[in-house]
This record gives C-alpha cells, sequence and structure tokens, in this order.
C-alpha cells in the first residue's frame, strides 16, 4: 500500500470534516442572525448539500481532465475563498451573499466525498476495503477538531462572531491544497492503461453487482442523513431536551459512524462485502426500530449510535463492491453515476427530513426507510454468489 497517499488522503479527510462541521454547526445559526425571516436560516445549509450533489458529476469529469491530485487542490482553494466569502458575508450583514459562500463551499464537499476513490486507486484492489476506512479515520479527528474550532473560533474578531472560525477554516483549506500537491501516482494514471477495455455506461450501470453497489451506497447515506437531519428538530425543537442534550447524541452519532473504521476494512477483507453490507443493513433496521419504540433520550442515543454503524458498514461496503464492477479505463464515468445517486438521494433526504417532522412526527419518519432497506437487503441476497463478489 501506498503509505505516503494514504496519509495524505487522511490529514486532507480531517482538514475536510473540520471545515465541513464548522459550516454545518454554524450553518443555520448564522443565517439566522442575518435573516428577518426565521423559516430561512437554514437555507444556506440545505444550498450546500444541494451544491454537493449538483457537483459531483463535474467534479468526477474535472478529476478525469487535470487528475485527483490537481482537481482536490483546485477545491480546497474554493473552499478557502468560500469560507472567507462567508466571513465577508457576516461582516456586512449578507444573507444572500452567506448563501453564496455555502453554495460555494457545497464544491469542495463533492471533492471531499471522493477521496476514498484515491485511496482505493493507491492500493491493490485487495486492499481497497482497507484504504478507504484509514482514509475515513480522519473524520474522527475532524469531529473534535471542527466543534472545538467552533467555540474558540467565534470570538477571535470580536467585532464580526464567528468570523475567526471561518478564517481558521480558510487557512486550513490553504494548507490542504498544498498538502494534495504530495500525493503520489494513482493506479490508472500510468501509462498503458489505456489499453483497458472501454464499456459503454449502460453496459456497466446494467450489471447485477453494480446496481446493488449504488443502491447500498444510496440506502446508506439517504437513511442516514434523513434521521440525523431530523434528530435535532425531533429532540431540541418538539421534545424539548436541552440542545447540550441534542449535540451528545449527534457526536455520538458521528462516532458511530466513522470510529468503526478502524475495522470494517479489515472486516470486509477477512468476511467479504456482501455479509458486511448485510450487517450494516441489519443496524440501520434496528435503527429505524429503536426510534420507533420511544422519543427518551436512551431511545434516540441507541438509534443514532446504530445509524451511524449501519451507514460505515454499507457505505465503505457498497463502495468496496463497486470498485470490483468497472475497470481502471472505466472508473470516472462509473463513479460519476454512483457519487450523483448517493448524494442526490442524500439532498433530497436532507431537505425532506424537516417537513416530514414538522407534518407527520418522528415515529413516521423513522419508518420511511423500512422499504428501501428491504431493497438492499434483497438485493444483497440476489448477488451474495455473484463471481464479482467472491474474487
Amino acid at each position: 500500500m501506498s503509505a505516503r497517499n494514504l496519509s495524505v488522503l487522511l490529514i486532507c479527510q480531517l482538514i475536510s470534516a473540520t471545515g465541513s462541521i464548522a459550516l454545518v454547526t454554524l450553518g443555520g445559526i448564522i443565517g439566522s442572525q442575518l435573516t428577518k425571516n426565521q423559516a430561512l436560516a437554514t437555507l444556506p445549509v440545505s444550498v450546500m448539500v444541494i451544491s454537493v450533489a449538483a457537483t459531483t458529476i463535474p467534479a468526477t469529469l474535472l478529476m478525469r481532465a487535470i487528475g485527483r491530485k490537481h482537481g482536490n487542490s483546485l477545491a480546497s482553494l474554493s473552499a478557502a475563498i468560500a469560507s472567507l466569502l462567508a466571513a465577508y458575508a457576516i461582516s456586512v450583514t449578507s444573507f444572500p451573499l452567506f448563501i453564496v459562500a455555502a453554495a460555494v463551499f457545497g464544491i469542495n464537499m463533492a471533492f471531499t466525498q471522493q477521496y476514498r476513490y484515491a485511496a482505493v486507486e493507491s492500493v491493490d484492489q485487495h486492499y481497497a476495503s482497507r484504504a478507504i476506512s484509514i482514509v475515513l479515520i480522519g473524520a474522527i479527528g475532524g469531529a473534535f477538531a471542527g466543534s472545538e474550532l467552533v467555540k474558540h473560533g467565534q470570538s477571535w474578531i470580536a467585532d464580526v462572531p464567528y468570523a475567526g472560525t471561518l478564517i481558521g477554516v480558510a487557512i486550513l483549506y490553504v494548507a490542504q491544497a498544498l498538502l494534495f500537491q504530495m500525493l503520489g501516482p494513482l493506479r490508472g494514471e500510468e501509462h498503458g492503461t489505456t489499453t483497458q477495455t472501454h464499456r459503454t455506461l449502460g453496459r456497466i450501470v446494467r450489471q447485477r453487482v453494480f446496481i446493488v453497489a449504488v443502491l447500498g451506497g444510496t440506502v446508506a447515506y439517504g437513511v442516514m442523513t434523513l434521521i440525523m437531519t431530523a434528530t435535532p428538530l425531533s429532540m431540541h425543537v418538539n421534545d424539548g431536551y436541552s440542545l447540550e442534550a441534542t449535540a451528545d447524541v449527534i457526536r455520538a452519532h458521528v462516532l458511530g459512524m466513522y470510529v468503526p473504521s478502524l475495522v470494517s476494512g479489515f472486516l470486509i477483507e477477512r468476511l467479504g462485502t456482501v455479509k458486511m453490507m448485510s450487517v450494516g443493513t441489519f443496524a440501520l433496521l434496528a435503527a429505524a426500530l429503536i426510534g420507533f419504540q420511544g422519543q427518551s433520550i436512551t431511545h434516540y442515543w441507541l438509534a443514532l449510535v446504530l445509524l451511524g454503524v449501519g451507514w460505515n458498514f454499507l457505505y465503505v461496503g457498497g463502495t468496496t463492491m463497486l470498485t470490483l464492477t468497472y475497470s481502471m479505463a472505466e472508473r470516472f464515468k462509473a463513479q460519476a453515476v454512483n457519487e450523483f445517486c448517493v448524494f442526490g438521494t442524500s439532498a433530497t433526504a436532507s431537505l425532506l427530513a424537516g417537513t416530514v417532522i414538522y407534518f407527520y412526527g418522528w415515529y413516521t419518519l423513522v419508518l420511511i426507510p423500512l422499504p428501501l432497506l428491504i431493497l438492499i437487503g434483497a438485493g444483497l441476497y440476489m448477488v451474495r454468489r455473484d463471481p464479482l463478489v467472491r474474487i
């Protein structure tokens, strides 16, 4: 395995997680201070999520044209500019400008989601799941660094609240842009790879394993985003739990998402993608059922931790399975389809979460994932003996 590449990607994942958590945490708070219409307070975050989904395919095409090293560096610089623009928007009390900054920031988040492909292309295929897990570990540090940056950076510039945090985020992204220039050669970028088979996109996406892999990532992210986004509204706004209690549950959820990365890659190597994705599916099912049992802090905590663990196993497994369905020459178009499906669904789930909670409540919301989980379970059963997943 390429230790240098994985180290660079892990640190860059940490930086991206730090910035994303800071922006997501502050987005609604800053929005509420910049607009008189409080119904629009979370619009910057929603626009950011939509931007991620809209940029997935262009991000893939750009990296195919100029390489992952240069594409990711440009994306990091766009995040730095977006962070500075957000700080300026606060200083001039401009809500529209803050929305523009959030949209630009979302561009880099679309690139961040593809670090895992760079990790896979840094190692032999056999170690793909391990490489993905190693890179995702960086988000654990980001979960803590992001909250600390929000906490301490908000008062660095006395006359402009939160601007200090945003400037700190900008500095981190400039460092990230430079760090990406240390990324070494990846599989598929060497001379001679163009002789590999180029199938049409239609042939690639009609593979059963490809369909199940994309479905796994889509269900993992869609279910996780739906329940995670709705939890603060249900806990703090509807049930009246303190902001601290709500934050503790979300923190536990984030750790549940990324701590399993310490072992999930090794488990996939040992047990296979289908078994690990099945475990992830059952964990998501358990999260929904526990959420349906009640709305105590314990119910929320258990449901959100299982939601995180299930997301990790299904998402890492789905990405690993996806890499089995294309050649290096076909990787960008296959990945583009996957990213659009996964993050388009995530954006939709994020936008629907508040509406479902407002009109139908928590108990209806946690039942929505059940048909999707049955569908991915059936898909995994169908491909369990496919030669591709038995490689």
